[in-house]
C-alpha cells in the first residue's frame, strides 16, 4: 500500500498547530505497514541546513494555472528517525518569500492561489516521482481541493483514477471560502464541481464542503467531535452537508509522540521524572516560578495555559473571570500569542497582580518546562476537535482542567476520583470554569494523596500513536476493499 500525505505544515520542519504534530508523528507509526510520501510547501521559515534538505535532481517543473506557467522545484529529506521521504515544494512567489507558515495580513485571494498552486504541484510531482498512491490523505482547507482535482481534472488519468481520498478535518472553523473566479484560476472543471453537491455554498466556493462531498472518507480527530459537527452548534454551517455524508465520517483520536514528549528524557526539564518519581516535578515548578518571576510556594498550585489566544480556546472566559483568577489561592502562568486584545489582557494581568504571569509568543523548551512544572493545565475551549496540549500535560503529570467538548471530553476523566486524570466542566461560561478551578485547587490543598493518585492515572494513561495508527490502517484497508 502506498499512502501520500499532503499538509500545509509538518513537524519538526514547520509547526504552528496540531496538524504539524499529526503529520510529523502518524507516518512514523505506519511506516512498517505502508510506503509513505509526505508533501508540504517549502516555507521560507524552514531551515534547510538544519534538516539537511536537498534539492531533488532535475526537479524543475512548469505547471500551468491562472493562464500562465509557474515554476516549481522539489526538495527532500527524511522524516527524523524514519526512512520516510518528505518532499518540499518550492515556489518563491507563493511560499519562499515568507518567514511564517501562515503570514498575517495576506490578501485572501492570494492565500487561495497559494494552496491551489501547492495542490496541483503535489499531484504533478507525485506523477513525476512515479509515486502511485493508493491512499491520498489530505488535511484541512489548504489541501481540500486535491480530491476535487482528482475527480474533475484527473478523472480519466490512469495514474490517479484508482486512488482513494481521505479528507481529515483538524478544525472545521477554517473552510477556505472565496468567489467562484478561483476555479478559473485553478483550471478546475466548474461544470462538475460548482453546485450544491460539490463545493458551492451560498454562491461561494467552499473547499472544505467540496472535500466533504468528493472524498471517499472523512476523518475527524476524536469520536466526540465526529458527533458534535453534525449539529448546528459545532457544524460551522457544514452540519447539513456532514449529515448527508455521515456514512463516511470516522472519529479517531490523535496520539502524542512519546519519543518527543517524555518527562524521563526531556532535555528542556531541570529534573527528569516519571510516574514513580512525581515529587521531582517540584524542581521544575521552582524553575518555572523563577522564569516568570513568581514566588515558589509548594502549598499553592501552579496552573499553566499554553495556547493560541483566540476565542476558540476559551480565552474570553479568562477575561470574564480575570478578577476571580487574581484572588484565587493559586498561581497562573500563560504562554501564547494571537488576538491583540487577548495579548494585551495577558500583559495587563501580568503587570497588575502578584499571582499571574504571561509571556507572549511561543518557545518549545519553555512550554515543555511549563508542562513539567505546573500542577494543573487550564484548557477551557469553546470547541476542541481533539487537543494535544491536554495529552502532553497529562503525560507530564499536570492535571488538565477542561471544558468537556470534543477530544477534551474523550480523553479527560473527571470522576470517580480513583479513575480520574483531570477535572471537567460542561457549560461554556466563566462561572463553571471558575468553579472547576476552585474544586481542583481544593483537591490539591486538602487531598494530597488523592491528587497524586490522579497524577499517576494521567501519566500512565496510554495516549501514544500506536493504538490510533492501527485505526488509520484499518480505515485505509477498508477503503481499498
Amino acid at each position: 500500500m502506498k499512502v501520500l500525505f499532503a499538509a500545509a505544515e509538518v513537524a519538526p520542519f514547520s509547526k504552528v498547530g496540531g496538524l504539524a504534530d499529526v503529520m510529523g508523528s502518524l507516518p512514523k507509526y505506519i511506516e512498517k505497514k505502508a510506503e509513505i510520501a509526505i508533501f508540504t510547501p517549502l516555507h521560507g521559515s524552514i531551515n534547510k541546513e538544519k534538516f539537511d534538505i536537498k534539492e531533488y535532481p532535475d526537479s524543475e517543473m512548469w505547471i500551468t494555472f491562472g493562464n500562465q506557467g509557474h515554476k516549481f522545484k522539489l526538495h527532500y529529506c527524511k522524516l527524523p528517525d524514519t526512512k520516510i521521504n518528505v518532499f518540499f515544494i518550492e515556489n518563491d512567489w507563493y511560499f519562499g518569500c515568507f518567514k511564517e507558515v501562515y503570514p498575517k495580513y495576506l490578501d485572501t485571494r492570494y492565500e487561495h492561489e497559494r494552496y491551489v498552486a501547492f495542490s496541483l504541484a503535489v499531484l504533478e510531482y507525485a506523477k513525476a516521482l512515479n509515486f502511485k498512491a493508493d491512499i491520498v490523505h489530505v488535511n484541512d482547507w489548504h489541501t481540500a481541493m486535491i480530491p476535487m482535482f482528482i475527480e474533475a481534472n484527473y478523472k480519466y488519468d490512469e495514474f490517479w483514477n484508482h486512488a482513494k481520498t481521505v479528507f481529515q478535518i483538524h478544525n472545521l472553523a477554517y473552510q477556505g471560502i472565496w468567489h467562484e473566479d478561483i476555479l478559473d484560476f485553478a483550471n478546475m472543471r466548474k461544470d462538475i464541481v460548482f453546485n450544491e453537491w460539490g463545493l458551492e455554498h451560498y454562491g461561494m466556493v467552499n473547499w472544505v464542503k467540496g472535500a466533504i462531498n468528493y472524498s471517499d472518507a472523512i476523518l475527524v480527530v476524536s469520536p466526540k467531535y465526529a458527533q458534535e459537527i453534525l449539529t448546528p452548534e459545532f457544524g460551522e454551517g457544514m452540519d447539513y452537508t456532514l449529515r448527508m455524508n455521515q456514512h463516511k465520517i470516522h472519529g479517531i483520536l490523535n496520539g502524542i509522540d512519546y519519543s518527543v514528549f517524555d518527562p524521563k528524557k526531556d532535555k528542556a526539564l531541570v529534573k527528569n521524572y516519571d510516574a514513580r518519581s512525581i515529587k521531582r516535578k517540584q524542581e521544575n515548578k521552582k524553575a518555572v516560578c523563577e522564569h516568570f518571576g513568581l514566588e515558589y510556594n509548594p502549598e499553592r498550585p501552579l496552573i499553566a495555559l499554553i495556547s493560541r489566544l483566540v476565542d476558540q480556546k476559551g480565552i474570553d472566559l479568562i477575561r470574564a473571570e480575570q478578577y476571580e483568577l487574581m484572588n484565587m489561592p493559586a498561581d497562573f502562568v500563560f504562554l501564547g500569542s494571537g488576538a491583540k486584545a487577548y495579548e494585551d489582557l495577558f500583559i495587563w494581568l501580568s503587570n497588575s497582580t502578584p499571582n499571574i504571569r504571561a509571556e507572549i509568543g511561543y518557545n518549545a523548551n519553555l512550554a515543555n518546562l511549563m508542562y513539567a512544572g505546573s500542577d494543573m493545565f487550564l484548557m477551557p475551549s469553546r470547541f476542541e476537535p481533539c487537543g494535544l496540549s491536554q495529552l502532553i500535560a497529562m503525560h507530564y503529570g499536570s492535571l488538565p482542567v477542561v471544558r468537556a467538548t470534543g477530544g477534551l471530553d474523550d480523553t479527560v476523566t473527571g470522576t470517580p476520583k480513583e479513575h480520574a486524570n483531570g477535572f471537567k466542566f460542561w457549560r461554556y461560561n466563566g462561572w463553571d470554569m471558575k468553579e472547576a478551578l476552585y474544586y481542583a485547587i481544593g483537591v490539591y490543598k486538602n487531598d494530597a494523596k488523592g491528587f497524586e493518585h490522579m497524577q499517576k492515572n494521567a501519566m500512565t494513561t496510554d495516549f501514544s500513536w500506536k493504538v490510533s495508527a492501527e485505526k488509520y490502517m484499518n480505515l485505509y484497508h477498508e477503503l481499498l476493499k
